[in-house]
């Protein structure tokens, strides 16, 4: 007969004696369960007793998380999460260095407990810190330089209590005063600090500016970027990734009036080559595999590049615009070899020979071509482009140009009507002007390896559009059929992640016209097979017989016993007995 559903079986444990074995009944009040325990010790005051799960979290248990607790996890009996805010509370402030190093590395461990944590903030517990790191400390500055281990400790514990307790999100960050802030950023542009404190400091700055506007403004006065770049050049990669964090903090979240102004900066630091180099050098290219963490940053970073680009894609061409209409004069220059033309012959003329080279460009307005720029996205962004790959990459430009003017009519590929969409597709594809997704860790390293990596990326895909278009021997009717080609070519390639834009370029090569639908024909067979009534018809009626032979196999295995690995002290593995070595964790 199995037990009841609200008794609970655990160990608990009380230094200095042997485990109890417990049923623990979730209906009872948890009060009553530790006043049980703590009589089973002979302890008095049970009000001053918690249980804790007996793990490296050292979680409390209270009553909103009592309901986690499983069958065969291991308990402690400890002092409540008020006495022990207490007691922690005093003895940080002691003056004995090495009782204050024990007390504030409790503190840190213990600080990750939200239970905990809102008993000590309730101390007034985030003040005394506050304190310890504006002036506190500096009572030890004539110890450091016989004691900087020590000293090193002791701010980075004083640190990391004090980020774990604000990540609770229980204190607002609106609340510190200048001078901490201060000294947190004095920390950062230090060239030679203790690692735990650079860690820990940067992770404070970038909670500011990410939960305080007033705080930005604070923040952005103490830090620069150049003063962060320094960190990105070593090969702690914790420290890169809150480096990034902090660049990507400030960006992100300067306020709307300064927002170009920011923007101009960062396009700035980039423009200088320093910032992209150093990160595909000393990040990218590093030995050490990227991990979530960093990679999230660095797709953070991706994202506030491309939406450089945004004031450009939502601005609309002016056709009164002097110094813009140039723009399409030049890019019929460089196509057709023309200098200006002179003043003489009359004004139809010129004018039909320049609609007959804008029809030629592939422009769908021929007489004023400005006007196929008014549309937003992509605006001016698709100028510019068509600019780039035509001084950048004057060879294709002018055979693609060329090549498409000498076709029939019917088969030609627009060079104009082309790069205007595929601005706007690659626009839509890196989500240019969207805001970073909090949970998403899709960087593309290619976008790291050049200063115009957005211009080289379209130059590569405005040929591969040509190239599809012959392939598919397409017709103007044809043009949103090739663009939904192109895009699937695209998404394809930036799927496999190459790591430069000759890799990018390489893998589009084996994704022809033909291949995609050699593709699409084997995706498809394979969606039919699975999905096909016979199949589903056939997985309904022997589903419960192979779940009931899981379920024995599984009883099986549970009653027979297995090994797993064990690491001993020494680093090796020793083969242990299940029955011996499993531990229920309470999670």
């Amino acid at each position: 007969m199995p037990p009841p559903a609200d008794i609970v079986k655990v160990a608990i444990e009380w230094p200095g004696a042997f485990p109890k074995l417990m049923e623990i009944d979730q209906k009872k009040p948890l009060s009553a369960i530790i006043k049980e325990v703590c009589e089973g010790w002979s302890l008095g005051n049970h009000e001053n007793f918690a249980l804790q799960i007996a793990d490296a979290t050292n979680f409390y248990i209270t009553e909103k998380n009592r309901n986690d607790i499983k069958n065969g996890s291991i308990l402690r009996l400890t002092t409540s999460p008020y006495q022990t805010a207490v007691q922690l509370h005093e003895r940080i402030q002691s003056s004995s260095m090495d009782a204050k190093l024990e007390a504030l590395k409790d503190l840190a461990n213990a600080s990750r407990d939200i239970t905990f944590a809102q008993e000590f903030i309730n101390l007034d517990g985030i003040s005394l810190l506050t304190q310890m790191v504006e002036s506190g400390t500096e009572r030890y500055q004539k110890l450091q330089k016989i004691m900087k281990p020590c000293f090193g400790d002791l701010l980075s514990f004083t640190l990391t209590a004090f980020v774990e307790l604000m990540d609770h999100g229980i204190v607002s960050w609106d609340t510190f005063s200048v001078a901490f802030i201060k000294k947190i950023a004095s920390y950062v542009n230090k060239s030679a600090m203790d690692t735990a404190v650079l860690q820990r400091s940067l992770a404070i700055l970038e909670s500011m500016v990410l939960n305080s506007q007033d705080l930005y403004h604070k923040v952005a006065q103490e830090i620069t970027i150049g003063q962060l770049i320094p960190h990105l050049q070593g090969t702690d990669q914790d420290i890169q990734t809150y480096t990034i964090a902090v660049i990507n903090a400030l960006f992100l979240k300067a306020p709307e009036e300064k927002r170009q102004v920011r923007m101009h900066e960062m396009a700035h630091i980039l423009a200088q080559k320093q910032l992209r180099s150093i990160i595909l050098s000393n990040v990218i290219r590093s030995p050490t595999p990227i991990n979530d963490e960093m990679a999230h940053q660095l797709y953070v970073l991706q994202v506030l590049t491309f939406n450089l680009l945004e004031d450009r894609m939502m601005t609309k061409m002016d056709p009164q615009d002097q110094a813009q209409r140039d723009i399409i004069f030049e890019l019929r220059r460089i196509a057709f070899d023309v200098e200006c033309e002179p003043n003489s012959g009359s004004i139809e003329k010129r004018k039909s020979m320049y609609t007959r080279d804008y029809k030629k460009l592939g422009f769908i307005n021929h007489v004023n071509p400005a006007v196929d720029f008014t549309q937003i996205p992509p605006g001016m962004l698709a100028l510019d482009n068509m600019l780039y790959f035509a001084r950048h990459h004057q060879d294709a430009y002018i055979r693609i140009v060329l090549e498409n003017s000498s076709r029939e009519d019917k088969h030609e590929c627009p060079f104009g009507r082309s790069s205007i969409e595929l601005t706007k597709m690659l626009c839509e594809i890196l989500k240019v002007g969207e805001l970073p997704s909090e949970n998403c860790h899709d960087f593309h390293p290619m976008f790291f390896t050049h200063d115009r990596s957005f211009e080289e990326f379209f130059c590569i895909c405005i040929q591969l559009l040509n190239k599809t278009w012959k392939e598919m021997r397409a017709t103007s009717e044809d043009f949103n059929k090739v663009m939904q080609v192109v895009r699937e070519q695209i998404m394809r390639a930036l799927t496999l992640k190459p790591n430069s834009l000759d890799q990018f370029k390489s893998r589009l090569q084996n994704l022809s016209y033909t291949e995609i639908l050699k593709i699409r024909q084997s995706e498809r067979m394979n969606q039919e097979d699975f999905q096909s009534r016979p199949i589903l018809e056939l997985r309904e009626k022997i589903q419960p017989e192979i779940m009931e032979l899981i379920k024995q196999q599984r009883l099986n295995r549970l009653c027979e016993g297995t090994c797993f690995r064990k690491i001993s002290s020494r680093r090796r593995q020793v083969k242990t007995p299940a029955a011996n070595s499993d531990r229920s964790v309470f999670k």
